[in-house]
Parts: C-alpha cells; structure tokens; sequence
C-alpha cells in the first residue's frame, strides 16, 4: 500500500496558516461621508429645525399620533427613538409607556441632545431619558428594548451595518426595530428625496435583513405618502 507524504515545507506552510491569528474584521466604510455635519455644527439653530420637523407641512409631524398608534406601543416597554431630533415623539411616546416603561431619546447632534434634555427637563416625564449617541453606536445596554424606532434617519446612518448591530445588541430577543423612512422611486419622488436619500425602501430592507433582522411587514399609515413603516424583527433564536 502507497503512503503519500507531504513535501517539508508543505507542512511548515500549513502549520503557519493554523497558528496565524485572524485578520480583525475592517471597520466599515462610510456610505455617505459628512451626511451630518450641519447637525454635529455647534452653531447649529434648534429653533429652525423645530420649525421645520414639527410644523403640520412635513407629513409625519402631521400623522404623528396616528404613527404612534402604528407601533402598537403597551405600557411599560422600553422603546428608543434612536434619530430623536428636536423631540417630535418624546411625548406621545412617554404617554404611550405611561410611568412604568422607559423612553429613550437617542440624538447624536450635540445641540440637540441640550434641547432634548430640555425639553423633558420642562415635561416632567421621568419615563424619558435622553442619551447622546454616537456615529456608529446608539449607546444603549445591551437587551435593553423591546422596540426601537427609526424615524426619517436611517438615510442619515452613515456606517448603517454598526447602527443595525448597535441595535441588534440593545434590543431583546424578540425585539421590534421599525423604520419609517422616505419611497425613493426614481421618476415619481420629488427632487430632494431622489438627492437627499440614499436607498430606496426595497435596498433599506436588504439591508436591515443582511444583518440578520427578519421582515415582518410594512404598516399602512392613514396621511403617509411620501413615507413607508416597516416592521423587522429580532430573532429569539441566536444568529
């Protein structure tokens, strides 16, 4: 019977790739570089973007109440409005969880993480808590939520891949992320959506299930027409 024997150095060679440690996975490049400036800027004018994300002609400060009733939100969930802006849900929401849940106000402009704090400062709603996040991360412990809500910011993620794990991790297994955002269609979205948003609602959700969040449904919102809700879930089971 034959023995077939491996050459010396083929040996050494395969004996190096074991004992070789793995390459650390890349960090993850930006999709869109200096998407946020104008809110990381410390002259940044809250009173402006109050105007602007909470007057009655931007269709989801219109619907609002109608969004929340959307989320099926049951008191006592801890929930986080990760992208909180100037506040537009920090109130419906408190509500919604009454005393016994826990809202989080997730911001990552500086200017207005202070007018949040602010504004639940002046509420008295112990049930909210704002928390300064950063670019890649919401900052939030980890199995923390029940739900996390995206509203109008997903376009703004600039390392989309880390604020999905981010989320993945502070939610609990059985979690619920929601994401509202903006239909991009080419030829039928106006202008400033084809060149403000980056991907249109079917690459959000590839992009939401490559990290290993499973779609549940998109939600009907009475007054929503330039905005869709999807629904994606955490599974109980690990990845």
């Amino acid at each position: 019977m034959r023995t077939s024997l491996l050459h010396p150095w083929t040996l050494f060679v395969l004996a190096a790739a074991c004992a070789a440690p793995a390459s650390p996975p890349q960090p993850e490049q930006s999709v869109r570089p200096d998407v946020n400036a104008r809110f990381l800027d410390p002259a940044l004018d809250v009173a402006e973007f109050v105007g602007t994300f909470e007057g009655e002609s931007r269709e989801i400060a219109r619907e609002r109440e109608a969004i929340v009733t959307a989320l099926g939100l049951q008191p006592g969930m801890h929930i986080a409005d990760v992208g909180a802006g100037t506040g537009l849900f920090l109130e419906p929401f408190a509500r919604a969880v009454q005393e016994s849940g826990r809202v989080f106000e997730v911001e990552l402009s500086p200017a207005f993480v202070a007018h949040l704090r602010d504004r639940a400062k002046g509420t008295g709603l112990r049930q909210v808590e704002v928390v300064q996040s950063t670019e890649r991360s919401v900052e939030l412990a980890p199995a923390s939520l029940d739900l996390a809500f995206v509203c109008d910011t997903y376009h703004h993620f600039e390392y989309p891949r880390t604020m999905l794990a981010s989320m993945w991790s502070a939610l609990r297994p059985g979690g619920a992320l929601l994401v509202l955002d903006f239909e991009r269609i080419d030829g039928q979205s106006r202008q400033w959506v084809l060149d403000h948003v980056r991907a249109g609602k079917a690459a959000v959700r590839a992009e939401i299930e490559a990290e290993g969040f499973v779609f549940d449904r998109e939600i009907e919102v009475a007054g929503l027409s330039e905005n869709y809700l999807v629904r994606f879930l955490r599974p109980r089971e690990p990845r």
